[in-house]
């Protein structure tokens, strides 16, 4: 399958199944247009006609483009065979092991943002913080059922995870204590609103934590709006400082300030270019996820101005690394050399099968976002996970269970998109969430871009 657009100058081709991006001229991007659907003298026709004012484009040269593009099918390079349909299933049915844990240490928060996905932190449910013994037996799940894996992630989360930071630093002792016994070796993750850091935590943080995520959204005035405290006062004032001192200590190095983005501010690239502006170089901006009648709620008509956002931030980034001064935004990292194998293009972020989120109570959910819907229940740290039903459903789902991903030139970048966001916009999760697929494509588009403008400035 090949995919064309054009964006800041460029005439873009990609092809789906090989992974090859062309850059082409003109005349070029029309053949390839038509070259699948016309013979090669209506192809011939066409052009010259379209390009009658230039002198310099004549029938031979059409040709000899014809027969470029025709020796890019051959080599595989465009209209590349799709072979990874099977691979997909003999991949998950073969994966048995855990990798990850999302650790819901406490279901509760010190922010009453009104936007939460998780209720502010209760996921529908009762506060509750995390025992240590609860804490140590997923570890002790992760660790039975990770098979002779090396590599695993737990990611400290909440709620805010902050509110139980005594267990948390007990985990993570624990976890130091049994990994070498077991042939381990753990990486952490620890998402923070920052109303509780403290140099003793932030030390603590950039002594174990392989990376923080810190919740910002960007200008004070938008950050303030939703992300505020219980009495109603915003957090700007009192985080952004002291993210500034986490990521100083930190070294610049493996945070993300993370923010959401709604109706109120679809002009989001304000936010991210104030916090690069702060000081901050690792950035994240996710799109709300809330029901369509929220006033916050993305609409259609937020979706043309969202696609200009992007170009607008992409453009801006490679003006600003040029400057010395870039910054990296999480959607636009694509390694279209080195990136992630086929296997993890094909079946995603493993939920439900190879990472899963524990409650405060130890119940296991495919992730974090399916938290407190009992449909999703998998089981718990104790008895592993007793809902096969559901295990198998996550274990089906890839880039090629969604009928409308079939015809999809994206499907081997998104791994066929959230299972979550399906789930809550379609009420399955083999759905499609098309705002949110719309907005991923928009994104990859941009970040090939990115990638081309880096090599023609090398």
């Amino acid at each position: 399958m090949v995919h064309q657009y054009k964006l800041n100058g460029y005439n873009i081709v990609l092809d789906t199944c090989s992974g090859s991006v062309h850059t082409v001229d003109e005349v070029a991007y029309d053949i390839i247009a038509m070259y699948k659907t016309s013979s090669e003298d209506e192809i011939v026709k066409t052009v010259l006609e379209k390009y009658s004012h230039m002198p310099d484009v004549t029938k031979e040269e059409i040709l000899e483009c014809i027969g470029d593009v025709k020796a890019l099918e051959e080599a595989g390079k465009l209209w590349s065979e799709d072979e990874y349909e099977n691979l997909a299933i003999d991949y998950k049915n073969k994966s048995k092991v855990v990798k990850a844990l999302c650790l819901h240490v406490a279901h509760t928060c010190n922010l009453n943002c009104s936007y939460c996905f998780a209720s502010q932190g209760k996921y529908q449910g009762d506060r509750a913080l995390m025992s240590f013994d609860v804490g140590k037996q997923a570890f002790d799940f992760l660790i039975a059922n990770s098979g002779t894996r090396r590599n695993l992630e737990v990611d400290f989360f909440g709620g805010e995870p902050m509110m139980n930071f005594d267990v948390v630093k007990q985990l993570v002792a624990y976890a130091r204590s049994v990994e070498k016994e077991h042939n381990k070796n753990f990486r952490f993750t620890f998402t923070t609103n920052g109303m509780l850091l403290d140099e003793d935590v932030m030390d603590f943080l950039n002594a174990e934590m392989s990376n923080v995520v810190l919740s910002l959204d960007g200008r004070k005035e938008v950050n303030d709006h939703f992300r505020k405290d219980y009495a109603g006062n915003g957090s700007y004032d009192t985080i952004v400082p002291k993210f500034q001192r986490l990521v100083q200590k930190r070294g610049g190095k493996n945070y993300y300030v993370r923010g959401t983005f709604t109706h109120n501010n679809v002009d989001f690239t304000n936010d991210l270019f104030h916090m690069a502006d702060l000081g901050f170089t690792e950035l994240s901006m996710e799109p709300v996820v809330c029901p369509p009648g929220d006033p916050y709620a993305l609409t259609d008509e937020d979706m043309p101005k969202i696609f200009e956002q992007y170009e607008i931030l992409a453009k801006e980034m490679i003006k600003r690394k040029k400057a010395g001064n870039g910054f990296t935004f999480y959607h636009y990292m694509l390694d279209l050399k080195n990136g992630p194998c086929i296997y993890k293009r094909i079946t995603g972020c493993g939920s439900g099968t190879e990472y899963m989120a524990v409650t405060p109570w130890g119940e296991l959910y495919p992730c974090h976002q399916f938290v407190g819907d009992p449909k999703y229940s998998l089981g718990n740290v104790w008895d592993g996970v007793t809902n096969t039903a559901v295990q198998d459903e996550f274990r089906s789902c890839n880039a090629y269970a969604r009928p409308d991903c079939k015809d999809c030139w994206a499907k081997l970048y998104c791994s066929g998109g959230c299972a979550a966001n399906s789930y809550h916009s379609t009420g399955s999760i083999s759905g499609v969430y098309r705002y949110g697929c719309e907005l991923f494509k928009k994104r990859i588009e941009c970040a090939v871009m990115m990638q081309i403008a880096e090599i023609e400035e090398e």
